[in-house]
């Protein structure tokens, strides 16, 4: 992973600023503005138990299976953790100018997903709340540190494909939800991961015309480090794989539907700017992108046989269809 030159950074904050500010236009023209408590069935909920005498929260109270609850509290917990990704940005960005402005508008907007997730999943009673809050907890006090502090170029790669990932992340959670309301709420929250995508991935389009050789590198270390910003919480390792297997998020997913298409909207094979480092930072990505290729082959025939033994067991447990 090379160190960015801080004089490359000072001078694209100054020269993007121009491009933020147009995308923030856009982004104020195509976003929709929406309430979390008008996706929460509130009339589901009941008193739980503590000061209030309520009932007691007990596994059969959720409708939702397993792997969805899972799911849905990577989600949640992720979404929480909010306040560290907003000094991380805002750290790595400016807090000046246009910058400022999107910074501040994008920590808004994100807001509101772990509100409607939490919400719902306590009117519903989805999940263990005692469980859910400690992790909150836990998972909090952690934080989040950036494997790229103080450094936009490798923020704004980084954010673009967490966004998209995340977006696809939700969007699988409520297909396997088999619940209309969940699926609802979460094709909305998936909306917004969408926008925040597009903002961060033209920006760096317009870095790759200014630096290409510094954007280059960038990506390369985001896409051969690449990890999601809750992989550091309590149970991430258990509950990932069993995500990956449900086909809510795995290998082949974050490959074909985010690393590759986010790669040939920036024209990255097509770039012809490119010299010294920057070359050789696109050669590495291209060795990577064919491991990473075997590897989702080899996944993908572990997991099928993985689930016909289940079915010759009469065990198959649930995965998503696509």
């Amino acid at each position: 992973m090379a160190v960015f030159d801080p004089a490359i950074q000072t001078r694209l904050i100054r020269d993007l600023e121009p491009a933020v500010a147009l995308e923030i236009e856009r982004h104020e023209k195509v976003a929709k503005n929406w309430y979390p408590h008008e996706y929460v069935p509130w009339s589901e909920g009941r008193t739980f138990a503590g000061p209030l005498n309520g009932d007691a929260w007990e596994a059969k109270d959720s409708k939702l299976t397993s792997i969805a609850q899972d799911s849905l509290v990577l989600n949640l917990m992720t979404e929480d953790n909010l306040p560290s990704y907003h000094t991380e940005i805002a750290i790595s960005m400016s807090r000046d100018g246009a910058w400022n402005t999107w910074i501040n508008r994008w920590t808004a907007e994100e807001a509101r997903h772990s509100i409607v997730l939490r919400d719902y999943l306590m009117a519903t009673r989805g999940v263990d709340p005692v469980e859910l809050e400690d992790l909150r907890m836990a998972h909090m006090q952690v934080g989040y540190e950036t494997p790229y502090p103080n450094d936009m170029l490798h923020t704004v790669a980084y954010v673009t494909f967490q966004e998209l990932a995340t977006r696809i992340s939700h969007r699988n959670t409520g297909r396997i939800s088999h619940d209309a309301i969940c699926e609802g709420m979460l094709a909305r929250v998936a909306l917004d991961e969408n926008l925040h995508m597009l903002f961060y991935r033209n920006l760096l389009g317009e870095a790759i015309k200014l630096e290409p050789n510094a954007a280059m590198r960038a990506i390369t270390d985001v896409v051969t480090n690449f990890q999601m910003p809750g992989a550091g919480m309590p149970g991430w390792g258990r509950k990932s794989v069993q995500i990956a297997l449900a086909g809510i998020y795995d290998l082949q997913l974050h490959l074909e539907d985010v690393v590759w298409p986010v790669l040939r909207a920036w024209g990255i094979f097509e770039l012809e700017t490119l010299s010294g480092d920057g070359e050789a930072a696109r050669q590495e990505l291209a060795t990577f992108l064919e491991v990473m290729t075997s590897d989702v082959s080899r996944f993908t025939e572990k997991r099928d046989h993985h689930f016909d033994r289940l079915t010759a067991r009469g065990l198959e447990t649930l995965r998503l269809t696509r």
